[in-house]
């Protein structure tokens, strides 16, 4: 195997991307599970995702509008902290302006509980929401339903 450079090839890790033991104030949950509505921009869904590159871990933001389920802001970065949430969540509103009272639900992880998160939604207007602590059902499988559907 040395002299033909063929290397075994190793299960990769679970990663944990939510880190919910914070002591930031958590959302209501205003979808409870309820991921239809009646027009665009009514209400985004976020989570952070990550890939395995040659240079280390990527992380992926990405938010999903759940009227068109289409992917309308993400961001890339090799730290999972909020500024990647917000980066998506600012790409999301350079593309589709949405109003005022938009719902952007999300896990309770730390990027999504921290000021500057919460900063970039009061100044817009919009309405943060949360999932149960633990509910990994929530948020992940819907934004991959999503993607799927796109």
């Amino acid at each position: 195997m040395r002299e033909a450079g063929v290397k075994a090839r190793y299960r990769r890790k679970f990663k944990v991307t939510t880190n919910s033991d914070h002591k930031q104030p958590v959302l209501d949950n205003l979808l409870a599970r309820d991921f239809s509505t009646a027009e665009p921009d009514q209400a985004y869904v976020g989570d952070i995702t990550y890939i395995w590159t040659r240079e280390g871990w990527l992380y992926l933001a990405v938010f999903i509008d759940l009227f068109s389920r289409r992917i309308v802001g993400w961001s890339m970065a090799s730290r999972m902290n909020a500024k990647l949430v917000t980066d998506a969540l600012n790409m999301a509103l350079w593309q589709r302006q949405p109003k005022v009272g938009l719902i952007v639900h999300s896990d309770r992880g730390s990027q999504y509980a921290s000021n500057a998160y919460r900063r970039l939604l009061y100044a817009n207007g919009f309405v943060g929401s949360m999932s149960c602590k633990g509910d990994c059902w929530d948020t992940q499988s819907t934004m991959l339903m999503n993607i799927v559907l796109a």
